[in-house]
């Protein structure tokens, strides 16, 4: 198949950018989007057109590396997937396809469509870790754990990390984001000593990195490429209000 490429190219954080248009010819239709770019890299190459910056790494739907918007929605068409999990089936030949970058203040522009995501590293750092002593494995049930307990702390644990939701939300909101990472250390014995802290912190820091308010719209939801429910942000507004409060006495 061929397609027309409309694809955002800016050289640093300090230029401003624009969109291209390519042609880029001869894609199977079983290539992930990935896939696509590499040919398409190859083509630009061969005409001596600088090729397109793109971030990525393992391709496996894992590291949420691959942050484009793609026709407008993270990810591109398909739910729960990641760019790298979006094959080239899941679009018409001769399509159009507009490719941009993460949009958020918090998530500057590198260069094309490769993005600044560190931000996202400093909230998880603000939150610290769980003070249980290292050492030797504990053994098995040592610390009985409920499976309902166990199985919320794990869906919130499947967050990659990718900025899906902060690039769906029009406020470029990182709640679902903080809320899943806050809650998975969070909901377990280990992490409970730390709790307040933690909440309190990472809210902090992601005002300061530039993230808006949650927009209640559940946009950031629909994107996730992993379906971290929106359930993590009310429990984060609980756990926020009450370790404000104590903090307070």
């Amino acid at each position: 198949m061929n397609i027309k490429l409309k694809i955002w190219r800016q050289k640093n954080r300090d230029t401003e950018g624009q969109f291209e248009t390519y042609e880029v010819k001869n894609i199977h239709s079983d290539m992930s989007f990935l896939e696509m770019l590499d040919v398409a890299n190859e083509q630009l190459i061969h005409e001596g057109v600088e090729p397109i910056n793109f971030d990525h790494d393992c391709r496996e739907g894992i590291c949420g590396a691959c942050s484009l918007v793609i026709n407008g929605e993270p990810h591109g068409p398909e739910k729960k997937v990641t760019t790298c999990q979006t094959y080239m089936r899941s679009f018409e030949e001769g399509e159009t396809i507009v490719v941009e970058p993460f949009r958020s203040h918090a998530f500057p522009v590198l260069r094309d469509v490769m993005v600044d995501r560190s931000s996202f590293e400093r909230v998880i750092r603000s939150g610290g870790f769980i003070s249980v002593a290292t050492g030797a494995a504990p053994d098995a049930n040592a610390i009985p754990i409920s499976k309902e307990i166990a199985d919320e702390s794990m869906d919130a644990a499947a967050c990659i990390g990718c900025g899906a939701c902060v690039a769906s939300c029009k406020n470029s909101s990182a709640m679902l984001f903080v809320s899943a990472k806050a809650a998975h250390l969070n909901l377990m014995p280990q992490g409970k000593a730390e709790k307040s802290r933690r909440v309190l912190n990472m809210v902090d820091t992601m005002d300061s990195e530039g993230f808006g308010n949650c927009s209640n719209t559940y946009a950031c939801e629909a994107a996730c490429p992993k379906g971290i429910s929106v359930n993590f942000i009310n429990q984060l507004n609980r756990d926020y209000a009450l370790a404000a409060l104590t903090n307070k006495l």
